[in-house]
């Protein structure tokens, strides 16, 4: 056997197609490869391999004290490694080898100097070039990169700068089309999360697939056969809540935009094996489930199947929380939220107002679809009242709206979250907001 990499640290594995193959002397499936194995991508005619290497960076030590552990009387100190901002990160790079020199030919990796991540490793069926995705440290760049067989010249296919960060975890999708040197990718950078077909022979946008004052939450399906896209979108409704979640199919040209389901709520839907018919299950916080059948076709209706009947639920005391919406910060745009009423509520009552809040920045945090029990509600029935609310700095609508969080993690929404609850208190007496928690 010949090496064909250094003694550089190289992590995890990977194999097309599942193939069984000699590695090391042994034999592996692929599917459950053990962890110590290179990263590894081989070209489909078998000429060429690229491995990727992973550079170790110092391990950052953070250590806490539990005061009061349950099994011993002294505290207890704990220590775990957790990188910071500016740590030294573990840094990978791609390298290239010919299978029939067995030499390694030099990659140039001034296109993706400084990466977070490298991820979606893919081979051209000819073998002419295998691309990925870089994610540039600080998430202000990212890149469809191409290394071209035999010389190892790199180019960019998709390029995407921000001045601000890129929402990677949740705004992210590339599918490639090599039969077509297509690719789909997702972009805010219009203002709002949309789609966008490439041509990735020449790195140019050939359309936008999608557009508008609304953000595309996420590709349901893609049907590259009759080149449509099936999404999942939300805000176009108007007087809905935007964040209800809704089924649109469009073409890849941008023509086409068709919802397939309407009622006021947020949507799933399950297809049916032949893609002739779909299921839409549909609800709201304060709206039982519906189940409907249409026609994929058009999205008409077929019949309802059934609908949630909660009477019985309200005749027992229970209450459903409330939707509630106001402007925000800046007098205009709406902040959404909801309203955990006490069982016994009264009236004529002051109660104090207690605020569930998860203000991260990779979601919204609000429930949108029907429950039978929340945790809040727990909180409420002791005598308060109790709000969720998305505030700015959270996603799932403007690239602004979300940017607000943009090096102002502490800012958290609050400014929103206030204005959200005196205009609450001013609709709804009972809200006291000298007591708030």
């Amino acid at each position: 056997m010949h090496p064909l990499t250094s003694d550089a640290t190289i992590q995890n594995s990977y194999q097309q197609n599942g193939q069984r193959e000699k590695f090391m002397g042994m034999q592996y499936d692929f599917e459950g490869y053990p962890e110590w194995m290179p990263k590894s991508f081989w070209s489909p005619d078998s000429k060429y391999l690229l491995a990727v290497q992973s550079k170790p960076a110092p391990e950052r030590l953070v250590h806490m004290v539990q005061s009061s552990p349950e099994d011993v009387l002294q505290p207890t100190l704990h220590t775990i490694p957790y990188f910071k901002p500016g740590d030294p990160i573990p840094v990978d790079s791609p390298h290239l080898f010919s299978l029939e020199s067995l030499a390694e030919i030099p990659v140039d990796n001034s296109l993706f100097p400084t990466p977070w991540s490298l991820e979606n490793f893919q081979w051209m069926p000819d073998s002419s070039e295998i691309h990925f995705v870089y994610n540039q440290r600080g998430h202000q760049v990212m890149r469809v990169i191409g290394i071209q067989t035999p010389t190892a010249h790199t180019r960019i296919l998709i390029n995407e700068e921000c001045t601000t960060f890129f929402d990677y975890a949740g705004k992210y999708y590339f599918e490639f089309f090599p039969e077509t040197h297509e690719a789909i990718w997702m972009s805010e950078r219009d203002g709002w999360n949309h789609l966008y077909l490439y041509d990735t022979k020449t790195g140019e946008v050939k359309n936008q697939i999608t557009q508008g004052n609304f953000p595309v939450f996420s590709v349901f399906e893609v049907d590259s056969q009759h080149r449509t896209l099936i999404v999942r979108a939300g805000g176009i409704n108007a007087g809905e809540d935007p964040y209800h979640q809704h089924f649109y199919r469009v073409n890849w040209d941008g023509s086409g935009w068709h919802p397939l389901t309407f009622g006021d709520g947020t949507h799933e839907i399950t297809k049916s094996p032949n893609a002739n018919y779909y299921i839409d299950r549909w609800s709201r916080v304060d709206s039982a489930p519906v189940h409907e059948l249409r026609k994929f076709k058009d999205g008409s209706l077929i019949c309802q199947l059934e609908s949630g009947d909660i009477s019985s639920f309200i005749l027992n005391g229970k209450r459903l929380p409330q939707r509630f919406a106001a402007p925000g910060r800046d007098g205009k745009t709406d902040i959404y939220g909801i309203i955990h009423w006490p069982e016994n509520f009264h009236p004529d009552k002051k109660y104090p107002v207690i605020e569930n809040i998860y203000a991260g920045p990779h979601s919204a945090h609000v429930p949108k679809s029907f429950r039978n029990s929340y945790r809040q509600q727990e909180i409420a029935n002791l005598g308060a009242i109790v709000v969720q609310i998305d505030g700015m700095g959270t996603s799932h609508r403007s690239k602004a709206f979300h940017d607000v969080c943009w090096k102002n993690i502490v800012d958290a929404g609050f400014p929103d979250r206030i204005a959200w609850m005196r205009a609450a208190a001013d609709e709804f007496p009972q809200f006291d907001l000298t007591r708030v928690g």
